[in-house]
């Protein structure tokens, strides 16, 4: 489910198709049944109004779940920024060997970190991923030593602020997990479905019918594309962007 998802275009496309066909089915349901009585039609009209109001909520529920989660993973990448940088200068308290390698290794992981930001290729990941997790090793060993050797208070905030790098990681990959459930997804797509197909079949015949039927199933499928591209991490064109992890590593470069 979340391959499809994490190609907005294609939710576009196959949303349009089926409420477009649904609307269709139902235009072709009334025409088998006849023209709905004045009496019918004023309940039926109530029935319509109220299933387009449950897909009207529905999206808008959805759509504030994408953007929470969207903001989630822009306040962790800034986190992870923060993290990054604080440890950077904390490791000026230990003594000057481990301050060289301790920050050469920040350096090789801030680079890790943007390329994971920025990678849309699932085996380019997985090769960071794993890069990452050797750098973190590394990260605390280099921590772990002099902190064994010179137990102090001093020491010790290195030691914390290295906990916190790690931490924002272990966060920020949570955050990318955090999806949009499928079964959500689906249930939105049934009521969309269903309300479309009451739409459909509650149109009059004329002539202009067929332009008509297209307005909802383009508006409904531009909200899930648009609900789909903001949840996907690495798919559509709405990402976050490492612009804090980017400009710390242009700061620390040029030291």
């Amino acid at each position: 489910m979340n391959y499809i998802l994490d190609f907005p275009l294609l939710v576009f496309a196959l949303s349009f198709v089926a409420i477009w066909l649904s609307e269709w089915i139902g235009a072709f349901l009334r025409e088998r049944r006849g023209s709905l009585e004045e009496a019918e039609r004023e309940d039926f009209n109530l029935i319509v109004a109220a299933t387009l109001t449950l897909l009207g909520l529905i999206i808008g529920f959805t759509f504030s779940m994408a953007i929470s989660r969207y903001d989630q993973r822009k306040t962790y990448e800034e986190a992870e920024a923060n993290a990054i940088g604080t440890e950077f200068v904390r490791a000026g308290l230990l003594p000057a060997t481990d301050t060289a390698s301790v920050r050469a290794l920040l350096r090789n992981y801030l680079d890790q970190r943007i390329l994971f930001y920025v990678t849309r290729d699932g085996g380019r990941l997985r090769q960071i991923d794993a890069a990452t997790a050797r750098l973190e090793t590394d990260l605390w060993s280099a921590v772990q030593a002099p902190a064994v050797a010179q137990p102090t208070p001093v020491v010790a905030l290195a030691v914390s602020g290295m906990n916190d790098v790690l931490n924002s990681q272990g966060y920020t990959q949570a955050a990318w997990w955090n999806r949009i459930p499928g079964s959500a997804w689906v249930l939105m797509a049934t009521i969309a479905i269903c309300s479309n197909l009451l739409v459909g079949y509650g149109v009059r015949r004329a002539k202009g019918r067929a332009m008509l039927l297209l307005v909802l199933p383009v508006v409904v499928s531009i909200s899930f594309f648009l609900i789909s591209d903001i949840d996907s991490p690495r798919g559509g064109i709405i990402r976050v962007r490492p612009q804090n992890l980017e400009s710390l590593s242009q700061s620390l470069f040029s030291r």
